[in-house]
């Protein structure tokens, strides 16, 4: 029989919803991904945000880097009217689609989720809080019973970063959280499929996979599972199934599971 792909929503449904809000992460959820997929940013005043960029500038209508600005002050941001406000002028009313999500909120969102969702929390870096971000990961984790696997099955939630440095730091506070080492390119280091000490997950960008599938195998032959980021196209769905990776990543959860046939 053959391995099921696991699909994970790229910040979410984030092709239908403003990314890392509330309503592509539920979104998500209805069109039936495995798992959420999201970036975490520590604020001023000590909580973990779910923002991409270093700055707030792309994806609200306020400017400044998160690290500078407290919860209270990105809760009065707007951060989803900026997607199709022409298709949709009232998104605005709607807190779902516009308002900041904290990690907290997201993993009471999956725990009410009805159905195991996985969670694929990446770490940004460089950042002014070094460390602190993967402290209040874990402690989040393991505030809610996430931190330790479960009696059977796959652990519910993975870390990954294209900082070695903060996987290590993870490893060594919750050496039984799976990390997932983010690649942009094919370091002269990595090339024979070796990853950063005590990683098992592969993390690289479509652009590798396409220009470098025999690297691929290389990662699967030193006995690494890839997960593969961000696959929107349907070739590009078909090459990474043709591969056999573990997990594709993409802002179209609902096409791509379609494409696999679930």
């Amino acid at each position: 029989m053959p391995r099921t792909i696991q699909v994970v929503a790229h910040r979410g449904a984030s092709e239908d919803a403003p990314e890392h809000t509330l309503a592509a992460y539920r979104k998500a959820i209805e069109d039936g991904a495995d798992a959420l997929e999201c970036d975490v940013r520590l604020t001023a005043d000590g909580h973990l945000v779910l923002v991409h960029d270093r700055r707030v500038n792309r994806t609200s209508n306020g400017r400044g880097a998160v690290s500078a600005l407290e919860l209270a002050d990105l809760a009065a941001l707007d951060f989803g009217s900026w997607k199709d406000r022409e298709e949709s002028p009232d998104w605005d009313a709607d807190p779902a689609r516009t308002s900041v999500l904290t990690l907290e909120r997201l993993l009471e969102l999956v725990a009410d989720a009805g159905r195991p969702v996985q969670l694929a929390i990446e770490t940004k870096h460089p950042t002014r809080w070094a460390g602190q971000v993967e402290e209040r990961l874990l402690f989040l984790l393991k505030r809610f019973g996430l931190d330790a696997p479960p009696a059977e099955g796959p652990h519910p939630v993975r870390i990954m970063s294209f900082s070695a440095r903060s996987l290590h730091r993870v490893r060594a506070a919750a050496p039984t959280v799976p990390t997932v080492y983010l690649m942009q390119f094919i370091s002269p280091r990595m090339r024979d499929g070796r990853l950063p000490a005590g990683v098992t997950i592969a993390g690289p960008g479509m652009r590798i996979v396409r220009s470098h599938p025999g690297f691929i195998r290389k990662l699967q032959g030193a006995g690494h599972s890839v997960h593969v980021w961000t696959v929107n196209e349907p070739e590009d769905v078909q090459l990474c199934a043709d591969l056999g990776v573990e997990a594709i990543i993409t802002n179209r959860p609902r096409q791509v599971l379609s494409q696999l046939g679930r």
